[in-house]
């Protein structure tokens, strides 16, 4: 995004700059800046809902993608907009939509901690299983940053795997031992996560695990 470009306005949220601009020309709506991103990405990356809405009024595609393969909705869902990620959703947008590297809005918002846009995204019908390019669910990437109100969202969910590997054959529950995240190990324990798989090298959760973590998740075991 070039300073003082058209897609900076748009992603400060200037309606009225923005509007003067389409009426002198419409193609502007769809003409992508270097990074393959359109007017609607940074007005949702900027979390201006008024404009987005105004955008997708005039026809901008509501799911195209940038350089990347991210759609507004990820970029959305990334930066915490809640609001922009509801106007999407309730206008038909992907919730499910990957990026090239196979992560969905879901990935985001768990990983980055937004909690209220993880309940949407759920209650929208996102999957909750879906993994990366490294195998990774959002329950692994909320697990290995300590998430625990996200972590306690996701296994609300029905469908929910605790138990789900990912490339180097970690569950959730080796990330967040790993990563002493103890409220997040514990809670992953009292879902019925498995302290017995083994990673890649061969490492059970335990294994990974300070002394301190290991006797809590033992207590819980007994």
């Amino acid at each position: 995004m070039s300073i003082g470009t058209i897609y900076e306005t748009a992603y400060k949220g200037d309606f009225n700059q923005v509007k003067v601009k389409i009426d002198n020309d419409k193609s502007i709506i769809e003409t992508p800046d270097s990074n393959g991103r359109l007017l609607i990405h940074w007005a949702a990356l900027g979390g201006n809902k008024n404009l987005v809405d105004f955008l997708i009024e005039l026809g901008s595609p509501i799911n195209s993608v940038d350089d990347t393969n991210s759609s507004p909705i990820i970029l959305a869902a990334s930066a915490g907009r809640y609001e922009v990620v509801k106007l999407l959703i309730d206008k038909g947008a992907n919730v499910n939509h990957k990026t090239c590297r196979g992560q969905t809005p879901l990935h985001y918002a768990s990983s980055k901690g937004h909690k209220e846009i993880v309940k949407l995204l759920i209650d929208s019908e996102a999957r909750v299983n879906e993994v990366d390019e490294l195998k990774a669910t959002p329950l692994h990437r909320a697990a290995a940053q300590g998430r625990s109100s996200i972590v306690e969202l996701l296994l609300e969910s029905p469908s929910i795997n605790v138990d789900l590997c990912d490339s180097t054959g970690c569950t959730a529950l080796h990330l967040a031992c790993e990563e002493e995240r103890e409220a997040v190990a514990c809670m992953l324990v009292k879902a019925g996560a498995s302290v017995s798989i083994q990673n890649k090298e061969g490492k059970t959760p335990l294994d990974l695990c300070s002394e301190k973590l290991k006797n809590m998740l033992h207590n819980l075991l007994q």
